[in-house]
């Protein structure tokens, strides 16, 4: 981590004790480590069945991204290696028979979103075990991109998903630079290294680039809905458009196989791969997040929501990335 990120990090700290005072962020920290204690020794048993069929269950919840990007101030509610790690342990085991995923993400990294599409398959395909995905509230594009080869997708009916495609933001202030007099300097080796710098107007060819990496990943979007799904190219091509659908609409269209819940969703496993009354165990992390911790924990302890949101911008500002190609749904 560079000194510019520390600072950010100190300061936040900073901000927290001075406005809490040094009585109240003593018993904070009592009130996190015994949260995260808790977390430790939670309960993975979902449903208690028999000991000769078991199906695993693991949890895609949040913006899909890489933990080893944030620091000590963990992604909340979502950590990337710690579910890989996850899959893959349930997909190796003996003992498991199938694997649900529940997700309720609105997407996220490119390159995230493939290696759990990727992690999927393999499970699939050399551990030779069903995959089924469950969706929660949302599970749009990147989190339909995950789950896409699944043997099964059950959604709620106003479940929020699709959205397949591809979105590359920045933001960009040279007009206003240009008005208060700041000029950025940039000291490139090529004429597009410092392409999407927010203190350089963007260009046609600027455009054009960007634009074709857009387009190169849609394409392989697209690809993983064909195979997933079984569609033709003209129509996955008519659904892949970046609209939404809820679940309903996704029903009617074949980017899903059925309404349901998570509960519904054990009973279609444990039907298929006829394993009768079978025992569910939840994969979590044997970690927490300090970031959710921490805003629970302060939540409880006289911090307006304002000041919580304050809070919680500035961690998320420390070491932002540049702008990338996203599998995200930004409504």
């Amino acid at each position: 981590m560079n000194a510019k990120r520390w600072f950010a990090l100190l300061a936040a700290a900073v901000l927290l004790i001075v406005s809490l005072g040094a009585q109240t962020a003593f018993s904070l920290w009592n009130t996190v480590s015994n949260q995260a204690q808790n977390q430790q020794n939670q309960e993975d048993i979902v449903k208690e069945g028999s000991s000769d069929s078991r199906i695993a269950m693991l949890d895609v919840e949040g913006t899909i991204q890489s933990s080893s990007g944030s620091g000590a101030f963990s992604g909340e509610g979502y950590n990337h290696d710690e579910f890989l790690s996850n899959l893959e342990e349930a997909g190796s085991s003996a003992d498991v028979d199938g694997i649900i995923i529940n997700v309720n993400s609105p997407g996220g990294g490119v390159v995230e979103s493939d290696e759990i599409h990727d992690a999927v398959v393999e499970v699939q395909e050399e551990e030779n075990k069903p995959v089924y995905v469950s969706m929660g509230n949302t599970a749009a594009s990147g989190g339909y991109y995950l789950a896409a080869p699944a043997d099964k997708i059950v959604a709620h009916s106003a479940t929020i998903t699709g959205s397949i495609g591809v979105i590359m933001s920045s933001l960009n202030y040279s007009e206003l630079a240009d008005e208060l007099g700041i000029e950025g300097v940039n000291i490139t080796s090529g004429e597009f290294k410092d392409m999407g710098s927010p203190t350089e107007e963007v260009t046609e060819e600027d455009r054009d680039i960007m634009q074709g990496i857009v387009d190169d990943m849609y394409e392989d979007f697209l690809q993983v809905v064909i195979d997933g799904r079984g569609f033709s190219e003209d129509e996955a091509r008519d659904l892949a458009d970046g609209r939404i659908y809820t679940g309903e609409q996704a029903e009617e269209n074949g980017l899903i196989d059925e309404l349901g819940t998570s509960e519904d969703t054990i009973a279609m496993m444990e039907e298929d791969l006829e394993l009768g009354d079978a025992t569910v165990e939840r994969y979590t992390s044997d970690g927490f997040s300090w970031q959710s911790l921490m805003q629970n924990s302060v939540q409880g302890m006289f911090i307006s929501d304002e000041k919580l949101l304050g809070l919680q911008e500035l961690l998320k500002s420390v070491g932002s990335d540049s702008p990338r190609p996203m599998y995200l749904y930004e409504g």
